[in-house]
């Protein structure tokens, strides 16, 4: 499997290429994810960037996001600064 995995449901992004960019381990991400503290967001692209997906993923202060095409393919890679979102509160 390569970075990015396309599925009947979405895409699947290696828990490796998340821990990278956030520089922590894959556990801390399959943990920090099960937990809210990193989130994500994926947008299908409309217009001229029809054909694509923009995934984003965000971890206190810092944002990682992928362009994929249709089949997974990364086309661009980035990472940024981002005002750290309030976590919700899950109640059960």
């Amino acid at each position: 499997m390569g970075e990015v995995s396309k599925t009947d449901s979405g895409f699947v992004v290696e828990a490796a290429t998340i821990a990278r960019a956030f520089k922590v381990t894959e556990e801390q991400v399959r943990e920090e994810m099960r937990s809210g503290l990193i989130s994500s967001r994926s947008e299908r692209g409309a217009g001229k960037d029809e054909g694509r997906w923009r995934m984003t993923f965000y971890r206190a202060d810092r944002a990682f996001r992928l362009v994929v095409d249709e089949e997974g393919e990364v086309l661009s890679r980035g990472s940024f600064p981002v005002t750290p979102r309030a976590r919700s509160v899950r109640r059960d």
